[in-house]
């Protein structure tokens, strides 16, 4: 059977994430330790337990999500589970590599965590915002953001038919918002993200996270990585490179990236890490494909 991994990015975190994993599996024990160690908190604490504030925190929440992912990962190819592709939703993609095999485990939490930081610093906290655009077409979303008035906002995310993510200055989010309403849109809601990702306000943390992996050994992947940014499968160290960079201020491109991957021929899909959120998508985007979830089929998973 052809099956694709694929990880979950920030918005999947939730208080108590990968507590059931790190009970049951030794391997996914070693993978919390192995990211405390390297951290310098405890992982396992802060996923479990909260606080939701000091979770939901960027620089926090990255290497977090990516621990968790890489826990359950740990679990599934310890019982011979590999996949075909893999693919990750943002800062998903870092966990793509890792299963990939591009990039070290430890090098992927430092990457994240400055990630997060690089992400913060460059937009305040509460400056900028985050919304999902339920309901609308990306045409629609498209002349909603160049008609706002009060500042920059811009498709961010891709998602699925009638699910389009925008990012921009709080002020702009916020119009776009109420445009969106007054367009016929089912919902239009904030999202739980402290900083707005995958549009041009994070043009200087790409440059900054462009030094960043520089310093980071990347090898080239054992299976292809579908990136965010082109929806393309990238084979080579210095395409995953550029992507990774490309992919911070340019809009993420999933339902395209999960096309490409059904046009292959793969109609199976792991979502391996916390939440459900990639399930959901990928459902609306073709209901004929075989999904499965870490967070409720594990034990299917394992058989």
């Amino acid at each position: 059977m052809s099956i694709a991994f694929v990880f979950p990015g920030q918005g999947a975190q939730y208080v108590g994430m990968g507590k059931a994993v790190y009970e049951n599996f030794s391997e996914a024990r070693e993978v919390f330790e192995e990211a405390a160690e390297v951290l310098g908190y405890s992982v396992a604490d802060l996923c479990f337990n909260g606080p939701k504030e000091e979770l939901n925190r960027t620089y926090r929440t990255q290497p977090c999500i990516l621990t968790v992912s890489i826990a359950t990962l740990r679990v599934i190819q310890q019982r011979g589970i590999e996949p075909e592709v893999v693919a990750g939703h943002s800062l998903g993609e870092y966990s793509a590599l890792v299963a990939a095999g591009v990039i070290d485990f430890r090098d992927a939490l430092l990457l994240t965590e400055k990630r997060g930081r690089f992400m913060q610093d460059t937009v305040p906290e509460g400056r900028g915002l985050m919304a999902a655009i339920l309901g609308l077409g990306r045409e629609q979303v498209d002349e909603i953001c160049l008609s706002v008035s009060s500042g920059y906002v811009a498709p961010a995310n891709y998602n699925c038919p009638g699910q389009i993510v925008i990012a921009g200055e709080k002020e702009a989010v916020e119009e776009a918002i109420s445009l969106a309403k007054e367009m016929g849109a089912k919902r239009a809601v904030p999202l739980a993200v402290s900083a707005p990702s995958h549009c041009a306000l994070m043009i200087d943390a790409s440059k900054r996270l462009a030094e960043e992996l520089k310093k980071i050994p990347f090898r080239p992947p054992k299976v292809p990585v579908v990136n965010n940014a082109d929806a393309m499968f990238l084979n080579t160290v210095e395409s995953i490179k550029a992507s990774l960079i490309k992919q911070l201020d340019s809009p993420l491109l999933w339902e395209d990236s999960i096309r490409v991957i059904i046009d292959a021929g793969i109609k199976t899909f792991f979502e391996i890490g916390p939440g459900k959120v990639l399930t959901g998508l990928i459902r609306r985007i073709d209901p004929s494909v075989t999904v499965k979830n870490t967070d409720s089929d594990l034990n299917d998973i394992l058989k």
